[in-house]
């Protein structure tokens, strides 16, 4: 499959949902900040002007309130009424609380695809890892290779019937996702990465629940060994450990 064709065709081949024209004002404005936000195109601490974001977003203040409303309750933003809206601080705790959930579930659906995975489900999976494969050598593509990254567990969701639970996950994980992205990749850890699918892929087409279930836990660990790490880096990003846990 060329890698040039257009993203968002390839993501609805793979049975990935992409944004869509008929989305509400609101459900749009979410996504576009959401992303930006854990992009950290908006790092902690920016100051959201709400006149400014409608006007750039060309929507009435109720959607951009009602689209805002949704990100504090993903805990992405804090909104001071009749002041300010701030881009809140990566929160430990948050991060811990993200990851015990995901890997609560994805643990599960590997134990289902390790019986159920058909070769169409082993074959999509293998050509989302082929598409990361072809922009690892490229930096300017990180971006796209970590939403590569989110494509292939959504897929396994939905290849194992719970493709809802993707949208519960990926509203409690912006702080998780944020530091995802503060881990920008390097050749060791994209390796690391592509191996981890690999061998997730090779457990459900083997048949094989307990190597699937092993793989899953250590490629979903990666980035959280790592927090206190960051932390240091970039102290700036993070809440006080004290306010955090």
């Amino acid at each position: 499959m060329p890698i040039q064709e257009n993203f968002a065709d390839v993501l609805n081949r793979l049975g990935a949902p992409v944004a869509s024209g008929n989305q509400s004002a609101s459900a749009r404005t979410l996504d576009s900040l959401r992303r930006r936000i854990i992009s950290l195109e908006l790092p902690p601490e920016t100051v959201l002007s709400r006149s400014e974001l409608a006007r750039e977003y060309k929507i009435s203040q109720t959607p951009l309130r009602d689209a805002l409303q949704k990100l504090e309750a993903e805990g992405l933003v804090d909104i001071y009424p009749q002041s300010k809206t701030l881009v809140t601080r990566i929160d430990s705790g948050q991060i811990h609380e993200a990851h015990f959930l995901r890997l609560a579930v994805e643990v599960e659906v590997v134990r289902i695809l390790a019986k159920t995975a058909d070769d169409a489900t082993i074959a999509r999976l293998r050509t989302i890892v082929a598409m990361q494969e072809a922009l690892a050598e490229n930096p300017d593509e990180m971006g796209a290779f970590q939403d590569l990254d989110e494509v292939f567990h959504q897929a396994m969701m939905s290849a194992a019937g719970q493709a809802g639970l993707h949208g519960l996950i990926r509203a409690q994980s912006g702080h998780l996702n944020r530091v995802r992205r503060l881990d920008m990749p390097d050749n060791q850890k994209i390796r690391r990465i592509l191996d981890g699918h690999k061998r997730i892929i090779a457990a459900l087409e083997a048949h094989d629940p307990d190597e699937a279930v092993a793989a899953i836990r250590e490629h979903l660990s990666q980035t959280v060994s790592r927090i206190e790490i960051l932390r240091a880096q970039y102290p700036e990003y993070f809440r006080p450990v004290a306010q955090a846990d």
